[in-house]
């Protein structure tokens, strides 16, 4: 499996997963001019933006580590031109969830991280 289709299936575990712990999805793959939100969710009435990111088991960094400042400002941006865009004034927060895959492509776990950044 490539790395584009190993990517958007850990979207969908990820989408499932947050549908599991109670979480209404709003959108997936929600683009602006600033980049790219994977999940917007929502709980409680608070909006959440989730980055998935999806490796393989034993790696030399967690996957949350890619998520560096300069993405971190993309979907901070992105997120921002959402609640404009549908005026909305909920709390928000930023997660990340962390898919591992075994090379066989198996999900070994998921690791949801609220209030990532």
């Amino acid at each position: 499996m490539n790395s584009k289709l190993v990517g958007a299936y850990g979207e969908q575990l990820a989408a499932r997963h947050l549908r599991i712990k109670g979480y209404k999805i709003l959108a997936a793959n929600y683009r602006t001019g600033v980049g790219e939100i994977d999940i917007i969710a929502e709980k409680k009435n608070v909006i959440c933006f989730v980055e998935v990111k999806t490796r393989k088991e034993g790696g030399m960094f967690s996957p949350a580590d890619a998520v560096d400042y300069h993405k971190q400002e993309n979907i901070r941006g992105s997120a921002a031109a959402y609640m404009n865009k549908y005026a909305l004034k909920n709390k928000m927060r930023f997660d990340i969830i962390e898919v591992f895959m075994s090379d066989n492509n198996e999900v070994r776990s998921i690791n949801h991280i609220e209030n990532a950044f």
